[in-house]
């Protein structure tokens, strides 16, 4: 079973999005300050992909800012954004192997 949180329960990884309750076909911006940024990655991808399959698979680059990475995306009709982050140098962030995973509601 896949878990699906609010952005408040990954608050202590520093992944964050909003809005933190996104609709299909609304952008949803993710910010990310966690392990990858504080092991010194200069370079961050989101892995993005949605329901429990990891349907429509794609990596987006991250933009680097004061406050760490930051893209948007733009969530589909699935009921869940997967999100896992990777650096250049193919080390990943993703939350133990539970993936961070938001509720799209319909």
């Amino acid at each position: 079973m896949i878990f699906k949180a609010n952005s408040n329960e990954y608050l202590a990884n520093s992944v964050i999005i909003s809005p933190t309750n996104p609709r299909p076909g609304e952008d949803v911006k993710i910010c990310y300050n966690g392990l990858l940024p504080q092991s010194g990655a200069s370079c961050v991808h989101a892995h993005i992909g949605y329901g429990f399959e990891w349907q429509n698979t794609q990596d987006v680059h991250m933009t680097r800012t004061p406050s760490g990475f930051e893209t948007t995306v733009t969530a589909n009709n699935h009921d869940t954004l997967c999100v896992s982050f990777k650096d250049s140098a193919n080390n990943w962030d993703n939350n133990n192997g539970l993936n961070y995973n938001f509720n799209i509601h319909q």
